[in-house]
């Protein structure tokens, strides 16, 4: 699919297939989502997607996790007209910060931290990443919103996968994701 070509019918999810397969090999993820965000319309429909779920709902800031995330989140902060918040991998932040060890979803041990003076008691965020592949590195952003006194408005991730993590999230706080119902099986075994 080229990046101009809109199709005459859009439903969710119709940008997926503007997602190129990883050629690179186990230390990456499965897709690369960059071409999606290449397109004008594939991105503004899939952050409308994303959003759909929150219509009405309190959302006082965006939150987007390194580094993906900071797309989507960005994009989405817009959209609402609401400030972004960059949840970082540790040591990019010249700020005081709180910090939080988490495993990846390549198993990779990893610390998560975001500054202490942009989340103040009761502040209702929206969590977006790109992927929810084992919900290692989101659990991890919760746990520094909550740590805070924040409170996880929703989380939102063009996909989120039916692992033990993405179980648990899903379980516990409002989501969205991009992925339709009939395509989920699909990713969840990454074909």
């Amino acid at each position: 699919m080229d990046l101009c070509h809109v199709p005459a019918t859009r439903e969710k999810g119709w940008y997926l297939a503007l997602m190129a397969p990883n050629v690179k090999g186990p230390n990456y993820a499965w897709l690369d989502p960059s071409r999606l965000y290449c397109h004008p319309q594939g991105l503004r429909d899939c952050v409308a997607d994303l959003l759909q779920p929150f219509q009405g709902d309190a959302i006082d800031m965006v939150a987007g996790i390194d580094a993906m995330g900071f797309i989507l989140g960005a994009a989405a902060a817009a959209t609402l007209q609401k400030g972004f918040l960059a949840i970082r991998k540790a040591g990019h932040l010249c700020v005081q910060t709180v910090a939080q060890p988490y495993t990846d979803y390549s198993g990779r041990e990893k610390v998560m931290e975001v500054r202490t003076d942009a989340i103040s008691p009761g502040l209702r965020i929206l969590l977006v990443d790109q992927w929810v592949e084992t919900g290692g590195t989101m659990r991890a952003a919760i746990k520094l919103v909550e740590r805070l006194g924040g409170v996880v408005a929703g989380v939102a991730a063009i996909c989120m996968e039916n692992s033990e993590g993405g179980k648990w999230i899903q379980e516990h706080y409002k989501c969205s994701h991009c992925v339709p119902p009939r395509l989920q099986p699909r990713f969840d075994q990454h074909q």
